[in-house]
């Protein structure tokens, strides 16, 4: 390094040191003795006469700062702006899940006679099935005292009784058959029905 480049340096450190001292000894010593803060205006007065130059960035400094300022009003609006969007969004969303709730009823309500038919169909589909199960088991354990009747009768009954008592037998195997048919017709009726009221529940 040669001897002029030498010299602005050292100009240029012990202005640095002129401007720190200007900026923090003021404050230092208001801090320590618990004085007010010192006017900015005055602590710039000092430092610019300390070191004009500093002028340029002062104005920086100003420029930036209006700069931030003017970001930051932008970003409170922006904040205010979205905040009283998502309040009236969310009034609005209340509003419409109340208006669908009720237009949901009111085309519900037009299913509301079908169901209620296919519900007493069903009803009374089932009290049906009820009573035709009674009736085969009742016919069942009939057919079975009978069934053992003719076994244990063996000699003791003359082929005309025999006879009359297999074709009551016969009769209520028939009975048991057609018994056994509506059942399976009465519970496809039931499990149909059930569907129905499946299929149009809204």
């Amino acid at each position: 390094m040669d001897r002029e480049s030498a010299q602005q340096g050292a100009v240029a450190f012990h202005r640095a040191i002129r401007v720190l001292r200007a900026l923090t000894l003021p404050l230092v010593i208001g801090g320590l003795g618990g004085c007010a803060p010192v006017n900015r205006d005055q602590l710039v007065a000092e430092v610019v006469k300390a070191d004009p130059e500093f002028v340029a960035v002062l104005d920086k400094h100003r420029e930036l700062a209006r700069r931030i300022e003017t970001f930051q009003r932008e970003l409170a609006l922006k904040r205010s702006t979205v905040e009283r969007s998502i309040e009236r969004m969310r009034k609005e969303l209340v509003d419409a899940a109340q208006t669908v709730k009720q237009k949901t009823e009111e085309l519900a309500s037009r299913l509301e006679p079908d169901r209620q038919r296919i519900a007493l169909a069903l009803s009374l589909a089932t009290e049906e099935l009820r009573v035709k199960r009674l009736q085969r088991a009742s016919l069942g354990r009939s057919l079975a005292q009978l069934k053992k009747a003719l076994t244990r009768g063996g000699s003791a009954w003359t082929d005309k009784e025999r006879s009359r008592q297999q074709a009551q037998v016969d009769e209520m195997l028939q009975d048991a058959h057609r018994l056994d048919q509506e059942l399976h017709a009465l519970k496809e009726h039931v499990r149909l029905l059930k569907l129905k009221l499946l299929l149009i529940q809204l």
